[in-house]
């Protein structure tokens, strides 16, 4: 017998009659398991006995935008990108917390494996531009704007920061060199004119590592999975985050050259129609990469501090490695020495 109370708390709940209504759902008997648990959401693979679609049953934590609707925005957000191809689609969504302590979400479930940066990142490219491209109307476009991007991310990594910066276990050296970066950062956050005097506005994921990827290699389909904290802003801020080496190099050791950075660019931009964009992406990114990687490092100095003083959670032994990679000063100054040394503007 499962020992998950939660399992026999969802089969209970597909029975009632607003679900019985849904065609995924209606008269089939499901084999449910736990797919994933993490800090936000538990999700529950719903497998029929009848061999039909498979299904996504996720059970809201707590919520990464600040916004007591949380699972209903990742609703909503899917609902605008179902006509992408390259998307789950959503069938349910229950916020009422009549059952469950917080809300739900049932939506297709996609097999597959984590993206490989060798084999499928122009892949990645033309699932980028799919959404990127996808029309969506003001009257359903309830997503958070990206007004003041850069300054947005600097505020952000300002307190970040500080926990490292005003930490005893800091590295003298790091801290100065933060302290240059912090105040550099400061002086260019401006550069966000640029995107407001031109705006080129999307539906951008904002956390696009390879596990948020799903790459079914027998239907060579590419999937982009998580929408918990889409906004509506500009492409850059997803292509910036994909190429950063601190994503990559989280949880694999794949690092992008410059010309397999270039390559990636290139194939985004020959999958794209709208000339414009096409014709002043690269300086989208310029502007755009130092702050991508501003919030990949002030986020890994937080983290390397909590994780050895007050961290409460669930330690992950691979995320310990990572920061302690991340927070030496070579590995700084790898991303940052070539960005002080230019200015945006």
């Amino acid at each position: 017998m499962n020992s998950d109370p939660m399992i026999a708390k969802i089969q209970e709940y597909l029975q009632r009659p607003a679900l019985q209504h849904l065609d995924v759902i209606r008269k089939r008997n499901f084999r449910i398991t736990l797919l994933a648990q993490g800090e936000y959401n538990l999700n529950y693979h719903l497998s029929a006995t009848d061999g039909g679609e498979e299904l996504v049953f996720r059970v809201n934590i707590d919520t990464q935008i600040n916004r007591a609707d949380q699972i209903e925005y990742e609703y909503k957000a899917l609902r605008l990108l179902r006509h992408s191809g390259v998307t789950p689609v959503p069938y349910w969504v229950d916020d009422s917390r009549e059952v469950f302590d917080q809300g739900v979400l049932l939506m297709q479930f996609l097999p597959g494996e984590p993206l490989d940066y060798e084999r499928d990142r122009l892949g990645a490219a033309d699932v980028f531009a799919a959404i990127h491209q996808l029309p969506v109307p003001e009257s359903e476009n309830h997503l958070i704007r990206e007004t003041a991007p850069l300054s947005l991310i600097y505020e952000e990594c300002t307190g970040l920061l500080d926990t490292y910066i005003k930490s005893d276990l800091a590295d003298p050296d790091i801290r100065s060199y933060l302290l240059d970066i912090r105040d550099w950062a400061d002086h260019h956050r401006h550069a966000e004119r640029f995107y407001q005097q031109d705006p080129w506005n999307a539906i951008v994921n904002t956390e696009v590592n390879s596990g948020n990827f799903i790459v079914n290699r027998a239907n060579a389909s590419i999937h982009l999975v998580d929408w918990e904290m889409p906004r509506w802003g500009d492409p850059s801020q997803d292509l910036a985050h994909f190429c950063s080496p601190l994503t990559t190099l989280w949880k694999t050791s794949f690092r992008m050259t410059s010309g397999q950075k270039q390559e990636f660019v290139d194939f985004y931009k020959s999958s794209i129609s709208d000339r414009h964009l096409r014709d002043t992406l690269e300086e989208r990114l310029r502007l755009r990469d130092p702050f991508v990687y501003l919030r990949g490092i002030s986020w890994s100095a937080m983290g390397w501090v909590a994780y050895q003083t007050k961290f409460s959670g669930m330690r992950n032994e691979s995320t310990w490695q990572t920061l302690q990679r991340y927070m030496r000063l070579e590995f700084i100054r790898s991303l940052f020495d070539p960005v002080l040394k230019q200015s945006l503007v």
